[in-house]
């Protein structure tokens, strides 16, 4: 868990790619972000949203056009990589097959000259740590990418770094071993105590294993929160619609209420729904409710829209009711399924929807 100190900060970092005859490409448009000491932070987003480019301004493999990259308070952007703290995990490992696993841990140690009993005694720390003392003599070329990739990671944490950047690590492995992995970055995370700074365009990946995520697109972080405030509280229509299975309602906003609107929706029904902080819309807005935050309802029962059944989808763990409502918006409603208990409703039938409460949110559009 992060001690709350800021270990890595950008300070209005801007990157521009100059390319030959072609106007320069923004890849970092003003980026400011506080990662915490401790923490496993995730930055988010689809290809070419900058993500990696932040990751390598970090690293050093890069230098930003403009701002200023600190840790602990400290500016390190004019520094090569080799003088700043960091260690980085890339997509392909670059392990040498031609040495062993301990060989290969041990390597970034000797290149910076420690005593032969140091290396030794830190290889087998991290070996313990990655659970792979029995392979310790065995050539990487010999092992599984699962394995592979935790030799990657105990070579990357061999030097204590005091923030580890992980590119997309696990991109290579199927699901399984995916899923297993992220249970085990998770635990080396919290068992170093070292900042993990981990880069995916998966969102499962971000929701199962950060402490914050920051939701980046075209070179900007839209938002940064827990990965509950990402799914439950999302600010903008692109976070809200990257992140998850979502129901956009379209409306006008007829009163404010703290940190509440009333918003009249197409169909007539009026919802409340929370605002952003800072935000006082007015006029048309766009409301986001996830399709787990609802329930189905029979006609009679209390409800908050209503409109038709057009389709019942089962799904084994859940199932999923797609729903025409008033004023022609499609809804989705997802209820997980519990044994023995029947879906009572049918395609075709006239339905409401019960919105729970805080289910509603309002989008900075």
């Amino acid at each position: 868990m992060s001690s709350g100190q800021t270990a890595i900060q950008a300070k209005g970092v801007t990157k521009l790619f100059q390319g030959a005859g072609q106007d320069a490409v923004k890849a970092l448009d003003d980026v400011s972000v506080a990662i915490r000491e401790n923490e496993f932070f995730t930055l988010l987003g689809p290809s070419g949203c900058g993500k990696t480019t932040l990751l390598r301004l970090i690293a050093g493999f890069d230098f930003p056009t403009e701002g200023d990259i600190l840790l602990h308070g400290q500016n390190i952007a004019p520094l090569p990589p080799y003088k700043r703290p960091v260690n980085t995990v890339f997509q392909s490992y670059a392990l040498f097959p031609h040495m062993t696993v301990g060989q290969n841990i041990g390597f970034g140690l000797e290149m910076l000259g420690k005593p032969r009993a140091e290396i030794e005694a830190r290889v087998s720390e991290m070996l313990k740590l990655v659970q792979m003392e029995e392979l310790r003599n065995r050539k990487t070329s010999q092992i599984s990418g699962g394995q592979q990739q935790r030799v990657a990671l105990a070579r990357a944490l061999a030097p204590a770094p005091k923030v580890l950047l992980l590119d997309e690590p696990l991109s290579a492995l199927d699901y399984k071993l995916r899923k297993d992995m992220q249970i085990e970055l998770k635990r080396l995370q919290h068992e170093t105590g070292i900042t993990f700074i981990f880069v995916t365009h998966d969102q499962e990946e971000a929701l199962t294993m950060s402490d914050r995520i920051a939701v980046m697109s075209k070179g900007k972080i839209l938002q940064v929160g827990s990965p509950r405030d990402i799914y439950d509280r999302p600010s903008e229509r692109f976070v809200a619609n990257f992140i998850g299975e979502t129901n956009f309602l379209e409306g006008h906003v007829a009163e404010i209420n703290g940190s509440k609107a009333v918003v009249k929706l197409a169909s007539g029904a009026v919802i409340s729904a929370g605002l952003p902080d800072g935000l006082r819309p007015s006029g048309s807005v766009t409301v986001v409710v996830r399709p787990e935050h609802a329930d189905l309802v029979k006609p009679g029962a209390k409800g908050d829209l209503w409109g038709k059944l057009e389709n019942v989808v089962y799904f084994g763990t859940d199932t999923h009711y797609h729903v025409r409502l008033d004023g022609g918006a499609p809804f989705i409603i997802r209820q997980q399924n519990s044994r023995g208990a029947g879906a009572g409703f049918e395609a075709g039938e006239s339905v409401g929807v019960l919105l729970e409460q805080h289910a509603a949110q309002v989008l900075r559009d």
